[in-house]
């Protein structure tokens, strides 16, 4: 941890604090509703539990005016290949659309899942590379249908 004292103020540098995120994300999200005429984006989540109501996968996304997003997107080991990932797609997408969006996003690493987004629709718009191991941050953008 670092402390820089300054005048009144002081700089912190530390790991994770949830409460931190928490006030940015608040504070980032009034900012952005004022600078986009009142239109606040809104989170939404995709989930599948099994019979003893473990989680077996999820997905969690916002909406903001006519754009939509994925956030993250998780499949348990023991039951991918059962079709839950484009099910949690489906289902966000029919969100999104039915939040007025004309169009969702999501970026994948490419040790992640980029061809699973290539083969429900996703268009790829842009690679970022310099990430550990030679990856890349692969995004992708998809119409939704009126």
């Amino acid at each position: 941890m670092t402390d820089t004292a300054h005048s009144t103020h002081t700089l912190t540098t530390a790991g994770p604090d949830s409460g931190l995120d928490e006030r940015l994300g608040k504070e980032l999200d009034a900012f952005n509703k004022g600078a986009a005429g009142g239109i606040a984006p809104a989170e939404f989540t995709v989930r599948v539990n099994d019979a003893d109501g473990e989680l077996v996968a999820g997905l969690s996304g916002w909406t903001w005016g006519d754009r939509a997003g994925i956030a993250m997107l998780w499949v348990r080991e023991d039951s991918r290949r059962d079709g839950w990932g484009g099910k949690l797609l489906a289902a966000a997408e029919a969100e999104a659309a039915a939040r007025g969006c004309r169009t969702i996003m999501v970026s994948s690493f490419t040790f992640q899942a980029p061809a699973f987004y290539a083969r429900h629709g996703y268009e790829e718009t842009t690679r970022v590379p310099g990430f550990p191991g030679n990856h890349e941050d692969v995004h992708f953008l998809k119409a939704l249908p009126a």
